[in-house]
């Protein structure tokens, strides 16, 4: 099981206690109401679900793939700790992770 603590752009933080192993992180936050679109259901096609990963979690995940990298160059508010959360998937060794959901988002497919 992994805990991960959402932190919404006022500050507001809300910690999901158990999501197991495996679950794509786009969709534990959208079955727990956080704010995040997933225009694309996780075909890289937006970046609707634009997260930051905490400095101290960011290097416990794989490196983004090359087009990861090429829609978060379009993601609104964009750092160098940012992921798509469509393409996390949690293992144990993220436990306590903790992410930021952006205060803007931006999807390049509606133009």
């Amino acid at each position: 099981m992994t805990r991960v603590t959402f932190i919404h752009a006022d500050g507001e933080a809300r910690t999901v206690a158990e999501a197991p192993a495996g679950t794509n992180l786009l969709a534990l936050a959208q079955a727990q109401g956080m704010p995040l679109e997933g225009t694309c259901e996780g075909q890289m096609a937006c970046s609707t679900c634009h997260v930051i990963v905490a400095a101290e979690d960011f290097a416990k995940l794989p490196p983004a793939s090359e087009m990861e990298d090429d829609m978060l160059d379009l993601a609104a508010c964009v750092t160098r700790h940012s992921r798509l959360s469509c393409q996390i998937e949690l293992a144990e060794s993220l436990d306590s992770l903790t992410v930021s959901i952006p205060p803007t988002r931006r999807d390049m497919r509606g133009g």
